[in-house]
């Protein structure tokens, strides 16, 4: 990894980190605790390596636990930044208004079945009644005859919150669905289990599972980006106040070219 960040480093970048050690002074180490979504988890890891390569005085820590929990940990100020992988709740920013949300990629939620299954694409409205549990049977859905498994995150997990904003409306999840604690959880299921059904970010999108298309569209960055993918939400870091120093050196670094080209080579979406 270490070497194919160092791709993304420019001009830009080498100046942002000389004015920060210049700041600091080159020999102090600063670290910054990141918390939250499992989804961003593996982005924010591989954008800290990025900017550790550029300012080595800098030690970027990073661990999941979903997204609520990293919205608390940034409100608490037991983070220096929270990972969330849906919009921030009203009842968060009432709870700390000090809150600051910095967006720094865009992820689409794919929705996956079990590679063997003979199913290409379905409607939006047939999606939201197979999670919620109206439709059991995979011949309802265009399908040969077999039982439907769903497979879905826990609660407080931003995948969660993000499809059932933008799918699921007023209907709830069906109760017998299988829950598991990550993104790679949920892909892992699949993959093992025939006949289910899943929605995983599209950075962890493999072979081992079979995306299938919504309302005719394969769940692509060209998709999203035209508009015809609908299930889109934002990936955010929270922070408790505007941040400073070694943070905001970091975010900064995040939102410009070569953040943002780290994002792309990860599989998410640029700002």
């Amino acid at each position: 990894m270490k070497k194919r960040i160092a791709g993304f480093v420019t001009l830009a970048a080498a100046v942002l980190f000389a004015g920060a050690c210049g700041e600091r002074g080159a020999a102090e180490t600063v670290e910054i605790t990141v918390v939250g979504s499992t989804t961003v988890q593996p982005l924010a890891e591989c954008l800290g390596e990025a900017w550790e390569a550029i300012d080595p005085g800098v030690l970027i820590t990073v661990s999941g636990g979903g997204s609520s929990v990293g919205v608390n940990s940034a409100s608490e100020q037991t983070a220096d930044i929270g990972m969330a992988s849906r919009e921030i709740k009203d009842s968060e920013i009432q709870n700390c208004p000090e809150i600051v949300v910095h967006t720094i990629a865009r992820d689409g939620i794919a929705i996956v079945v079990h590679p063997d299954l003979a199913v290409d694409g379905i409607t939006m409205e047939q999606a939201r009644k197979i999670f919620a549990g109206e439709i059991t049977d995979w011949s309802e859905a265009g399908g040969t005859p077999g039982t439907i498994f769903v497979v879905v995150r826990e609660e407080g997990s931003g995948t969660r919150a993000a499809f059932e904003e933008i799918v699921m409306e007023d209907d709830i999840i069906i109760d017998s669905a299988i829950l598991q604690p990550s993104n790679g959880a949920v892909r892992t299921s699949v993959a093992s289990t025939p006949g289910s059904i899943a929605f995983i970010s599209f950075g962890y999108l493999d072979s081992t599972t079979k995306p299938v298309a919504v309302n005719g569209a394969l769940p692509t960055t060209e998709n999203v980006n035209s508009g015809a993918y609908p299930i889109v939400r934002p990936l955010n870091m929270v922070t408790s106040g505007e941040p400073e120093g070694a943070v905001a050196d970091w975010l900064e670094f995040i939102k410009g070219e070569d953040g943002q080209a780290v994002v792309a080579a990860e599989g998410y979406l640029p700002l």
